[in-house]
C-alpha cells in the first residue's frame, strides 16, 4: 500500500505548523522528500483552503450539530439569518424554525465573511 504523502504532510502541518518539516524528515530520505513537496505546496494555499482541505480529508466534528446550535442561540438575529443562510441544507435541517426570508438591508460583506468562518470553526 503506497504511503499517503499528502495526508501525511496535512497532519504534520495540523499537528506541528514549525516543526512539520522536521516530523516528515522522520520518514526515510525519499519519503521525506516527496512529503516535504506536498507540505510546501500545502503552506502556499490560503488558510480556507487549507481548512477545506483538514475538513475533506479528516471529516466533520462529530458535535458539529450541537455546536452550530450553540453558535445560533447565541448570536444577533441579523448574524442568525447570515448564518443560516450560508449553511449546506443538511445542516438547515438543524433549524425548522429559521427560514431564507429576505433581510430588511443588504448583509455588509464583512458579516458574511465572519458567518462563513464562525461556520467552519462551528463544524471542523
Amino acid at each position: 500500500m503506497p504511503i499517503p504523502f499528502e495526508r501525511l504532510a496535512l497532519v504534520a502541518w495540523v499537528l506541528g505548523r514549525e516543526r512539520a518539516g522536521t516530523l516528515l524528515g522522520e520518514l526515510g530520505e525519499e519519503s521525506a522528500v516527496r512529503a516535504r513537496e506536498h507540505l510546501q505546496r500545502l503552506s502556499a494555499l490560503p488558510s480556507a483552503q487549507r481548512q477545506a482541505k483538514v475538513a475533506v480529508e479528516f471529516g466533520e466534528r462529530a458535535d458539529a450539530a450541537a455546536r452550530l446550535r450553540r453558535l445560533m442561540s447565541d448570536a444577533p438575529p441579523m448574524l442568525r439569518r447570515e448564518i443560516f443562510r450560508r449553511l449546506p441544507p443538511y445542516h438547515r435541517t438543524l433549524f425548522p424554525d429559521a427560514s431564507l426570508a429576505p433581510q430588511a438591508a443588504e448583509v455588509p460583506p464583512a458579516l458574511g465573511a465572519l458567518a462563513d468562518r464562525l461556520i467552519r470553526e462551528a463544524t471542523r
